[in-house]
């Protein structure tokens, strides 16, 4: 369903190259996709389209005799003009191997046929040394493989699936949602519209993780479905009982790929987690290192992990790649982090990148490099809240205070006052009032609390307190009516009372706004 454009793509791509394979995460719906463009053009195989699916293979020395097997071709005799060059590649492998793939080549040689190699990723070296021989032997074959990372072999096309778009995996869950529950409509009111739509983003428009889903709704309404997907895993859990175990649920589909990480790859894509929005190489290198990874290998670890659809990588609105997980990849990812332990130590580097970003980014706004500065915290900006968010809920003052200060000007200069006081109330409340009575007149200091990073010295401390509370006072909006009672007015009296005219402070932000 709303895969047209995709038939129409893999049937130029087998038109031009005799390797194309098929590249998606789990549940993209690579195997129906590669059969249904394989229909499209199976007049043009004289000799036919064969499946051979090597899901069920977890040997890698009998992918051969699978494929044999699937074609029907066991009875091969070796015979003609290349039987003797297939008699020494029979010799030159190990038993029972060697004799299938010399009948495979055999069989294939003088055929002009579409062979579909299904789901190659768990024995990846294997698929990619068969479609190799193959297709050095055997001139008139053409492969589609369908994988989770590419095979790897000269010559291959590779053709990347991507989720469904939104409106076509609503399409996809009213379809299965009515064969579930007969009359079920999407639209059927603006309630269950927001739902349905909700449930299609959240999934990643994933056409399995829809189809599980929709079988929900025998016994769940999409309203709750949807405030369940945060515990999606244990939700989707009613696959077909016709399809393979992997299939299933949606927590097999994501161990099938877990599986055949190595432990480097994990533990990169595990780290992945804490991120929020994507990150972009740089920040990647800082928060996935540690424990024997390098942050020059995580640049590697991180391209295995695009290869094999575990990470998506897009360009930015700044040229760089960016790299971010699908969110149920990202849910998965973070139950193993916290299995692995690494949470605090991961969300602690994350901390320390962002509040970096934020703090050597901030005077960039004023000054030429103001349109770059605004362009780098908006594109950060998710991050940026998940770190400000762990500094309050870990009651790191030191981090906190300098991340709303480093944040203060972007958020006059966005008209972001609500969130501004928001952030501004949380960190307020780690520390003591500095505007408490009896009031104590502010030293002037040249310095900015924010020009060196944590932890700050008792004076910066002091005066980080104070910038908070004056990001409060400038973000009010209809609080605004507070000040104007007795006590309101005493503690502007108060805070006037704290600071001398002229001073350093109150020449820049936030001293400035106030």
């Amino acid at each position: 369903m709303g895969r047209e454009a995709d038939i129409a793509a893999l049937r130029d791509d087998l038109s031009r190259a005799r390797l194309v394979t098929l590249l998606g995460p789990g549940g993209a719906g690579k195997t129906r996709l590669s059969q249904e463009a394989a229909e499209a053009v199976a007049a043009s195989w004289p000799d036919g389209v064969w499946l051979a699916e090597l899901a069920p293979v977890d040997d890698p020395a009998v992918v051969a005799e699978a494929v044999l097997s699937a074609l029907d071709a066991r009875e091969t005799v070796l015979r003609g003009a290349g039987a003797e060059e297939l008699r020494a590649v029979e010799r030159g492998t190990k038993g029972s191997a060697g004799q299938a793939l010399a009948q495979l080549t055999e069989h294939c040689a003088k055929r002009r046929m579409l062979l579909l190699l299904d789901n190659c990723e768990h024995l990846i070296e294997a698929a990619a040394r068969l479609a190799d021989h193959l297709l050095a032997h055997c001139p008139g074959l053409t492969i589609l493989a369908t994988s989770r990372e590419p095979l790897g072999v000269p010559g291959e096309l590779l053709r990347p699936l991507d989720p469904l778009p939104d409106p076509v995996a609503l399409r996809l869950l009213a379809d299965r949602g009515a064969a579930a529950r007969p009359g079920f409509r999407t639209d059927a009111d603006p309630e269950t519209a927001a739902a349905c739509a909700e449930i299609c983003h959240r999934l990643d428009g994933l056409p399995l993780a829809i189809e599980l889903a929709a079988a929900r709704l025998r016994m769940l309404g999409p309203r709750q479905i949807a405030d369940r997907l945060d515990d999606r895993f244990r939700l989707l859990t009613s696959g077909s009982r016709t399809v393979l175990p992997r299939q299933k649920t949606l927590r097999a589909v994501v161990d099938w790929s877990w599986d055949l990480l190595d432990p480097a790859e994990r533990a990169v894509l595990r780290r992945l987690s804490v991120f929020s929005g994507g990150c972009a190489l740089a920040a990647a290198e800082e928060v996935c290192a540690g424990d024997g990874i390098g942050p020059f290998d995580v640049a590697g670890l991180l391209g295995s992990l695009v290869d094999k659809s575990l990470v998506v990588a897009a360009s930015g609105d700044d040229g760089d790649m960016r790299y971010r997980l699908l969110e149920t990849v990202a849910e998965y990812a973070a139950e193993r982090l916290d299995e692995a332990g690494e949470r605090a130590a991961t969300e602690r580097r994350h901390l320390v990148h962002f509040r970096e970003l934020a703090r050597t980014t901030d005077p960039a706004l004023r000054g030429a490099e103001q349109l770059a500065a605004l362009a780098r915290f908006r594109r950060e900006y998710e991050n940026l809240r998940t770190a400000l968010r762990h500094a309050v809920t870990t009651g790191d003052e030191h981090e906190a205070l300098c991340l709303v200060l480093s944040l203060g000007w972007y958020w006059q200069m966005r008209d972001l006052r609500a969130e501004a006081r928001q952030w501004a109330d949380a960190v307020a409340e780690l520390g003591p009032d500095p505007f408490a009575e009896p009031v104590e007149p502010a030293p002037s200091l040249l310095a900015r609390c924010t020009d060196s990073p944590p932890p700050m010295v008792p004076e910066q401390l002091q005066e980080a307190r104070r910038g908070v509370r004056l990001i409060q006072l400038v973000s009010m909006d209809h609080e605004a009516n507070e000040w104007m009672t007795s006590a309101g007015r005493k503690r502007l009296r108060a805070v006037a009372r704290t600071y001398r005219p002229g001073q350093p402070q109150t020449c820049r932000t936030p001293g400035s706004l106030w």
